[in-house]
């Protein structure tokens, strides 16, 4: 397929792809904007005064949280920046981040338009950007075509293809090829990453490792969640990141050792307290309805926020629950910072598995499932440095972290695996930083 039967096909199929972002939209809440101006490029005829950015395009909330660290180092320097996102998670969480930059007016956020050829071309236009960077996957067709017209070098960092991925894209041919051939350099975050991508048609791959290892910590947030788990004084186990179906199995698994603890009535320890962390919000509300049809007893987040954070009244409201729901956005940190251990979901359902390094950079020991596919080299690694444990189902995860708790030394050697596992792989934001000024300058 040629890009222009590929623009036939996406003009035919668009109010499918509308539809779709619309119930997308509905679901999961919040400002879409599916059918706004932006959305196609659509500014008026006068060109933006913020000229010269570096453009970095972060899809979603996970993709936003890894180009955090490349952000800053832009920002750092000097460089305006104009974000892009698809998702309205990825839009806010990007808000939160960069609020400081965006007052500033350092940074703009801004909607990728879709891949229209008029959009795409009224989007550089507007713009006059300086370089273009791409986190991870996202790449269309006429938005490459339109940035290699509008002679603005393009770079595609941390990136990552399936074999899955790979197989749609040899699927659609010369189209595919022609967008990875847009990009100056691509950085690729394995081997593996690498060799994909150059079967698909990419030139000029490199590897430069994944940019979510060089997290940047926010210590003070990590500092009073440890502070808020030693004042409870509970042990403390965290689910993080479920997804669909996951919900239920972690619910069940809470459900049977909560039944185990009040049948042994022997008043000896504390029963573990579970803080469960969705990955999306629209899984906040079924996730309560879930615990309350298990009858465990639990507390929101945002309640406890409510009451004063780390107030006394926060702490006696998490003493007698059995489940921490964390229905707030943004506090990852926070939430891992309570845990003696945690289980990562969205790797116990077939998606492919959420990021696990955020944990592991603070020194957490990390449970994930099977299904790991966007982050499976990661994983490997992980395990074979003893930074990361995998199991095979949800129940299973909840018995071996329950486990662990009983065995301080092991955890400590989990722990110290994990921070030295990051450590050994820092570096990704410093290698695309050196490839930007290189295709800046060519």
């Amino acid at each position: 397929m040629n890009r222009f039967f590929y623009t036939a096909a996406f003009r035919t199929f668009s109010p499918l792809l509308l539809m779709y972002m619309g119930l997308r939209a509905r679901r999961a809440g919040g400002a879409w904007q599916v059918c706004s101006k932006a959305r196609f490029a659509l500014f008026g005829a006068a060109p933006s005064p913020f000229v010269d950015a570096v453009w970095v395009h972060a899809v979603s909330l996970g993709e936003t949280r890894a180009a955090e660290p490349l952000i800053r180092a832009l920002l750092n320097q000097g460089e305006r920046v104009l974000l892009t996102h698809m998702t309205v998670t990825g839009r806010e969480e990007g808000a939160r981040a960069f609020a400081e930059a965006i007052a500033t007016g350092q940074l703009v956020q801004q909607w990728l338009p879709y891949d229209f050829p008029g959009a795409t071309r009224r989007f550089f236009e507007h713009y006059r950007l300086s370089a273009g960077i791409i986190i991870e996957r996202e790449v269309w067709p006429n938005l490459m075509a339109a940035g290699v017209r509008a002679k603005v070098p393009l770079m595609l960092a941390s990136a990552r293809l399936s074999d899955q991925a790979l197989r749609s894209s040899i699927r659609l041919g010369a189209v595919m090829r022609q967008a990875y051939r847009s990009f100056s350099v691509i950085y690729a975050q394995t081997l593996q990453d690498a060799h994909r991508l150059e079967h698909a048609g990419a030139r000029g791959v490199r590897v430069s490792g994944n940019l979510k290892f060089d997290v940047l910590l926010p210590e003070a947030k990590i500092a009073r969640g440890r502070q808020f788990a030693q004042s409870l004084a509970r042990r403390i186990i965290v689910i993080a990141s479920t997804r669909e179906g996951e919900d239920e199995w972690f619910a069940d698994a809470i459900e049977r050792y909560m039944r185990k603890v009040r049948d042994a009535a022997s008043g000896l320890q504390e029963p573990v307290l579970f803080v469960i962390v969705p990955r999306h919000p629209q899984r906040f509300e079924p996730l309560e309805q879930i615990l309350q049809q298990k009858q465990l007893s639990y507390v929101k987040r945002s309640t406890l926020i409510s009451l004063g954070d780390g107030s006394t009244s926060a702490l006696e409201a998490c003493q007698q629950v059995d489940v921490l729901l964390g229905d707030t956005l943004g506090e990852m940190h926070w939430y891992y910072a309570l845990a003696k251990i945690a289980i990562v979901a969205g790797s116990f359902a077939p998606f492919g598995g959420q990021n696990f390094i955020e944990a592991s950079a603070i020194g957490i020991p990390v449970i994930v499932g099977p299904h790991t596919r966007h982050f499976e080299q990661a994983v490997h690694d992980a395990v074979e440095a003893n930074a990361v444990l995998r199991i095979n189902n949800a129940d299973n995860a909840v018995q071996l972290a329950l486990e662990l708790l009983d065995q301080p030394a092991r955890l400590h050697s989990l722990s110290d695996s994990a921070l030295h596992w990051v450590q050994m792989h820092t570096g990704s934001v410093s290698r695309v930083i050196a490839g930007l000024k290189e295709i800046r300058m060519k």
